[in-house]
């Protein structure tokens, strides 16, 4: 009898259940899911979480084993392409026939003084758990997504804190001017102090020394700016750009090992316009199903689909009532179309629910 053609997939963010997902399906595979977490956690709600608000947790092992996929709780610390061999902490290894990289993405305090040591980033589960009870000033430093939905949730859910979002530019000024206005509004509305055109210099055990000189005091500062990815690929051998992201083909395939396929975070995969996939859920998903789906496609002698991406839209939430759904070009530049207010939370309520639906398997 023929041995089941072992894949394995590292990590089980939303692009590697995609992935698993997806080549489950297919016939004579094994394949194995490895993360260090045994729950997981919906990292689009993580600011509800810090807020204080339960967000649903599942356990990965139970959660796989329904489609036949095994689990393995472990840390990834190298990949011996080679060999074909993950080794794991703990001075184990794992043993694959294919690999699907979807590690994920990390907080990057790297860039500023301090931040390592005093501020608090919100990128994951983890990260959300080590944030100490907040109380007084909290400053949020990042007017991007999650900069901009950690702010408006803790303002709204715990109007005792002083809250103070710190950015290089207004927050949201990347969507149209209607979102763009509709966010600061709302962040006006909810009491939260914009600190726009700000740099960062400095974080310290009493808050943020600003470029220009200004010292902001905060009790706790919370830092929502910058993703950076584990340094996995590039310790392995694989190639990489600047930031340690892994170089793939039109197939989603590594450029230096073409056995692995690459998705989510970790990959720079091009599209629309040639314009490099931000780091997102609804990258994720997708190049998460296309990885396993060509991977797949390959074991059985078929030539795969073509890859073909295209953006659709961008969502925030400003609390529990309010939102933003910009909608965008396929390149992701935003269109004219903007839903806000109560609309545009429900629609957003309901894009991360679907997105669960989407990647468990």
């Amino acid at each position: 009898m023929t041995e089941a053609h072992r894949i394995v997939v590292l990590g089980a963010g939303y692009a590697g259940l995609s992935a698993a997902k997806r080549a489950a399906r297919a016939h004579g595979v094994r394949v194995t899911v490895v993360d260090a977490r045994a729950e997981w956690a919906e990292r689009v709600r993580l600011h509800q979480a810090l807020a204080g608000q339960s967000i649903p947790s599942r356990n990965l092992g139970e959660l796989l084993e329904r489609k036949g996929i095994e689990f393995i709780r472990g840390r990834v610390l190298e990949i011996d392409p080679q060999a074909r061999q993950v080794h794991l902490e703990g001075e184990w290894s794992l043993a694959y026939d294919s690999l699907i990289f979807a590690l994920g993405s990390v907080a990057d305090t790297s860039a500023v003084p301090g931040a390592t040591e005093y501020a608090f980033p919100v990128a994951t589960p983890e990260d959300v758990a080590r944030v100490p009870a907040l109380s007084g000033r909290v400053a949020v430093v990042g007017g991007g997504s999650t900069g901009i939905e950690t702010a408006a949730e803790l303002a709204e859910s715990r109007p005792d804190l002083d809250i103070h979002l710190v950015s290089a530019e207004e927050p949201g000024v990347w969507l149209s001017p209607k979102a763009h206005n509709h966010i600061r509004a709302a962040l006006d509305r909810l009491g939260v102090h914009v600190h726009a055109g700000a740099k960062v210099a400095a974080v310290s055990a009493t808050g943020l020394e600003l470029v220009d000189g200004t010292e902001l005091p905060a009790e706790t500062v919370l830092w929502t700016t910058g993703f950076a990815v584990p340094a996995v690929a590039a310790r392995s051998g694989l190639a990489v750009d600047a930031h340690g992201r892994v170089l793939v083909d039109a197939e989603l395939r590594s450029c230096s090992h073409p056995e692995i396929y690459v998705a989510g975070d970790s990959a720079v995969v091009a599209g629309p316009a040639e314009r490099a996939l931000r780091m997102s859920c609804a990258t994720a998903l997708p190049t998460g199903k296309y990885a396993a789906a060509a991977l797949t496609a390959r074991l059985a002698g078929k030539e795969p689909a073509p890859w073909r991406f295209r953006y659709h839209l961008q969502c925030l939430s400003l609390g529990r009532h309010d939102g933003v759904i910009q909608f965008v070009h396929a390149d992701d530049a935003p269109a004219r179309a903007v839903l806000t207010g109560r609309a545009g939370a429900w629609v957003k309520e309901q894009i991360v629910s679907g997105a669960v639906k989407l990647a468990r398997p």
